[in-house]
């Protein structure tokens, strides 16, 4: 995965309780910064509390491990939160705007969003999981927004799938964009929308329009209001998101406990 270690969301982890305190005691800073403890505990009963931890850290020192951990899960359930809450509020543009390309069934009872890089290798390795995740799965809408963030190559073949799908050929030279080894260029495009029967002329014109950039620059504006940090990132029916290159399976369990 580009940028970020995949991870699925909300998931439990044992020993949190009372244990960011025990990192505060660790560090020293219950006995030099609440005011408040100043009103609760002498100056000796604090620093018996701070012998009784340190002394705690010594015997098992996994529970500064386990607590750093723990500040670290709160963090990303936060941001976690505060990423669906975004996905809530701009759920109409996460639906599919008139120029994002909807795969599966448009009229689908579930709704998976990916935002991707065509650069990106993590991307290119779903591609076929997508695939597959759409025969398998009659119901659901795939909602693809391609997002240059890997540089000018990724800009270049971002333009490239937008104007292709003016044509009616995004699918068509996604495939071939996304599994092609050599440097990307406008001639190697040209060459690729050629060979999958899309008219290259139109293409290179289109990339340069008005409609493709407006596409990219919503795209990219999207992706940062959700908390996008990386590609790909899956956005599942406004219930769950999941960065990274997610298997099939991972995907199905998704949609299936999004139900």
């Amino acid at each position: 995965m580009t940028s970020f270690l995949r991870s699925l969301p909300f998931r439990t982890l044992g020993r949190a309780i009372a244990l960011p305190a025990l990192a505060l005691v660790s560090s020293g800073l219950l006995a030099t910064t609440p005011a408040r403890a100043d009103e609760t505990f002498t100056a000796a009963q604090r620093q018996e509390i701070v012998s009784i931890v340190r002394q705690a850290l010594k015997t098992d020192p996994s529970i500064l491990a386990d607590a750093i951990t723990t500040l670290r899960a709160q963090g990303e359930a936060t941001k976690q939160a505060d990423a669906l809450k975004a996905v809530r509020e701009n759920h109409v543009k996460l639906a599919g705007s008139a120029t994002d390309v909807v795969l599966g069934n448009p009229q689908g009872t579930q709704t998976i969003v990916e935002f991707y890089d065509p650069r990106c290798p993590y991307c290119r390795k779903v591609l076929p999981d997508l695939d597959r995740l759409v025969a398998d799965e009659p119901g659901l809408k795939l909602v693809e927004k391609v997002i240059p963030v890997l540089g000018a190559n990724s800009q270049l073949e971002a333009q490239a799938l937008l104007a292709a799908a003016l044509q009616g050929g995004y699918m068509k030279l996604q495939h071939v964009l996304m599994n092609d080894s050599e440097t990307p260029s406008l001639p190697r495009i040209r060459t690729l929308a050629g060979s999958v029967g899309l008219d290259a002329n139109r293409l290179e014109q289109d990339m340069k329009s008005p409609a493709v950039a407006a596409a990219m620059r919503e795209n990219m504006a999207l992706a940062q209001k959700v908390g996008v940090d990386g590609t790909p990132t899956f956005v599942i029916d406004e219930k769950m998101i999941i960065p990274g290159a997610a298997s099939v399976d991972d995907l199905k369990n998704a949609l299936k406990a999004a139900r």
